[in-house]
């Protein structure tokens, strides 16, 4: 259906040519616009719903109390599942430690919440495939663990800013929404909220998904992206880190590259460095977390990512 439309739009409205470097990155470009804007929509509607129950307050109480390791394992699911930006990332780490939530396990959900994106990880199932979505969520959360791991080893006093320690949250209620009515409306608003958000971005990631698929030479970048060349893993984790680019924009870009020979450690090193490094969500993380803490999470991730990157194109290709 999307390739169709994409074939209608590109070769029978516009009359390029199929053979032209200009017709296939217009033709990828509707496929994908089309096709990322509907899944988008969707997946925000029932996380919309979703999201009525799984508040921050709720998120918070079902990780306090939680053993180190069970704690990990289940705020590292909940940052999977639940619906939170980086915009949230400020008050839920005060609620975390406020509520006595150790700093590895916050760090643990803080990892995962922009990584294993819901709606990354639904895209990229009706993108790439089961297996490449499974690999993905699977590095996600040995990553958000190791990382979760290592932080906690520290002076959590020392790692924080000291007026976070400080404050005292007030009693926070949660607002019970009743009746498939309001919760449709709420859906809608959600969508509305985050579509509004996000689509600019979107729009970037399809058009340079498109050039690529159009223009950038196959040869050159399956030579430069081989899983045989060490420097590619690393240069993409450079790259993706100072991207002000949402992740979902990140998921064209990652099937291009795919498609023109780039191995699979280096796309999701990729995808993985855009999503958890990005520079809003430190400048955001900044105002809770020291300098040299910040600076500690960015290079535990950074290599990690590398790490894995190589590991998987090892695996995947020998």
């Amino acid at each position: 259906m999307f390739e169709s439309f994409g074939n209608s739009m590109a070769y029978q409205l516009l009359s390029l040519s199929p053979q032209s470097a200009l017709g296939q990155a217009v033709q990828f470009f509707f496929m994908d616009i089309t096709k990322i804007l509907l899944l988008l929509g969707v997946i925000v509607y029932v996380i919309g719903l979703i999201r009525q129950w799984l508040n921050p307050v709720r998120v918070r109480n079902a990780i306090a109390g939680r053993g180190k390791v069970q704690g990990r394992l289940m705020a590292i699911a909940l940052g999977a599942v639940t619906p939170f930006c980086s915009c949230s990332s400020v008050p839920l780490f005060i609620g975390f430690l406020e509520a006595g939530i150790p700093l590895g396990v916050t760090f643990a959900f803080l990892t995962a919440s922009p990584m294993i994106n819901e709606v990354v990880v639904v895209m990229l199932l009706g993108m790439v495939g089961w297996k490449i979505t499974l690999t993905y969520v699977t590095v996600g959360f040995i990553v958000a663990y190791i990382s979760s791991v290592i932080i906690g080893r520290f002076n959590e006093q020392k790692l924080v800013e000291p007026y976070v320690w400080q404050i005292q949250l007030g009693q926070q209620e949660e607002q019970m929404v009743s009746g498939w009515v309001q919760r449709h409306r709420l859906a809608v608003a959600e969508v509305r909220k985050i579509v509004g958000k996000v689509w600019k971005w979107i729009v970037l990631g399809v058009s340079l998904g498109a050039a690529a698929h159009g223009y950038a030479p196959t040869e050159w970048m399956a030579q430069m992206g081989a899983s045989n060349n060490w420097f590619a893993v690393p240069l993409a984790v450079l790259v993706a880190v100072p991207l002000y680019i949402d992740a979902v924009a990140t998921i064209p870009i990652a099937e291009v590259l795919l498609g023109k020979g780039v191995a699979l450690g280096t796309t999701l090193a990729f995808i993985m460095a855009a999503a958890a490094l990005s520079m809003p969500e430190m400048l955001i993380l900044r105002k809770v977390l020291l300098w040299r803490t910040l600076a500690l999470f960015a290079s535990i991730l950074t290599v990690s990512f590398i790490l894995v990157g190589w590991l998987i194109n090892i695996s995947f290709y020998g």
